[in-house]
């Protein structure tokens, strides 16, 4: 997995009063938690958004007053009207622990069903995994190429050495449905349409000849 840094600097007190402080400097409040011991500190709100806002995921390597650690983003919460940073999660990677994230899924290939004209849906966009830190994947790809109209791949559907998906196994993660443009030229209702239609086209015919 791609690897960012970021730096921050230990809170002095912890508060809200302080943190809103933070807040109108610009400053985002933070704390680390998984390791040894827990960390309040806070970042630049600009490099966070940079982090935070993109499909991507990384290793964050965060330096704190000069003490590095590997982390994960955990959670971010924002304010109700502005979507500022109120407060954000990271959860610090320890070597023997394994790492519960959620990855971005990218779809490969073209679907036979779309080249038929159906609809590629992509029902789920990240997939949640476990796995050591080491083993942990940019992306999860699955390949469409095989994928006829009706078709789809399920969580249990995906295989990645050394990672555990804890989805559930029966979700849908993508699939071809059958277009409506479709189903209105080649549906079993077509014929019958076209029948109705002939037949509405006769009786109006013969009327324009009663009159003539």
């Amino acid at each position: 997995m791609k690897t960012v840094s970021l730096s921050g600097s230990p809170r002095e007190n912890v508060g809200k009063k302080d943190a809103r402080k933070n807040r109108r400097l610009g400053k985002v409040p933070c704390v680390m938690y998984g390791g040894k011991e827990q960390l309040h500190f806070v970042v630049d709100e600009k490099p966070l958004k940079k982090i935070v806002f993109t499909p991507e995921v990384y290793i964050i390597t965060l330096n704190i007053d000069g003490k590095v650690h590997d982390t994960i983003l955990q959670d971010a919460q924002y304010h109700p009207v502005t979507d500022n940073f109120l407060h954000v999660d990271f959860l610090e990677i320890v070597p023997e622990k394994q790492v519960t994230i959620a990855v971005p899924v990218k779809a490969e290939g073209t679907p036979t069903g779309v080249l038929k004209g159906g609809r590629f849906i992509n029902k789920m966009r990240k997939l949640k995994i476990k796995a050591m830190a080491k083993d942990l994947p940019d992306f999860i790809p699955i390949n469409t190429d095989n994928l006829d109209i009706g078709d789809s791949v399920k969580v249990m559907d995906v295989k990645m050495d050394k990672v555990t998906f804890l989805d559930s196994p029966n979700n849908v993660i993508v699939g071809v449905r059958t277009a409506r443009t479709v189903v209105e030229e080649t549906g079993p209702g077509a014929a019958a349409a076209a029948t109705a239609e002939g037949a509405a086209e006769g009786g109006e015919k013969k009327e324009a000849g009663k009159k003539e």
